[in-house]
């Protein structure tokens, strides 16, 4: 597998994090864990499935896929090669006019917000070029030509920089009174732009905060501790419903 990360230009690097180039040259089904960033994906050879109930769905060629609330189990077809966007919280809701709320747990086709023909040309654009900054170049200029004028939301900034930092070990209602405001507009005005809500962006925050290499080499429980959860109940039953797999068994088939 080649995985490729690369810089977004600057007039998008308030909205991308990243762009990350995935070839796969053998049929693999591989897991994908929930995280903070919803990811835009364009396939330029082959094709995807998401592996759901036993059922095998074939994907779109270009979708847009929102916060999860699992992990996620993909399969490539056949030799594959992807470029994926992924984006900042709340850096989808400058480009998409929908309430970003809509695509949780959801994988959709883009043709299903974005004009078909729009996305028919981009998609022949890059399976027509040869090499990943091309590739990006021409996603690039089709996320500013959707890009809006958008106003972004202090609160929800607010309250996303006060999640990060406290590695999403926040109560909401204190999140709340820190920003000057209640917890029933914070949670409408945060689902809207960033995907979910506050609770549960902390909630994977924390998450991701026990999977970072920091902790490389530390037992389950003692990575639960360094990532602020101190109830190991909590934890075993938040990291099952994340990962499907008890904090055991995951670490103990992987290299961390």
């Amino acid at each position: 597998m080649r995985f490729t990360t690369i810089q977004a230009q600057a007039s998008l690097q308030n909205e991308v994090e990243s762009f990350i180039i995935v070839e796969n040259e053998t049929e693999l089904p591989y897991n994908v864990l929930p995280d903070t960033a919803l990811v835009l994906g364009f396939q330029y050879k082959g094709r995807l499935s998401l592996i759901s109930d036993n059922k095998s769905i074939p994907l779109s060629a270009s979708g847009i896929t929102g916060l999860q609330n699992k992990v996620r189990v993909f399969r490539n077809l056949e030799p594959s090669g992807s470029v994926l966007v992924r984006f900042k919280p709340g850096g989808a809701a400058a480009l998409f006019a929908l309430p970003i709320h809509e695509l949780f747990e959801q994988s959709i086709p883009l043709d299903a917000i974005i004009s078909p023909h729009q996305i028919r040309i981009v998609e022949e654009q890059i399976s027509e070029v040869q090499t990943d900054r091309e590739r990006i170049s021409i996603i690039e200029n089709f996320l500013l030509s959707i890009k809006r004028k958008f106003d972004t939301d202090s609160l929800v900034s607010a309250a996303i920089q006060c999640i990060n930092e406290s590695a999403g070990n926040i109560r909401i209602g204190d999140l709340a009174k820190l920003l000057n405001s209640s917890s029933s507009p914070l949670e409408k005005r945060f689902r809207s732009v960033v995907g979910c809500s506050p609770k549960k962006y902390a909630s994977i925050v924390r998450f991701r905060r026990v999977m970072t290499d920091d902790h490389k080499g530390l037992l389950p429980s003692e990575r639960a501790y360094e990532a602020g959860y101190f109830d190991q109940a909590h934890f075993i039953k938040d990291f099952k419903r994340f990962t499907g797999q008890t904090p055991e068994h995951f670490f103990s088939s992987r290299s961390f």
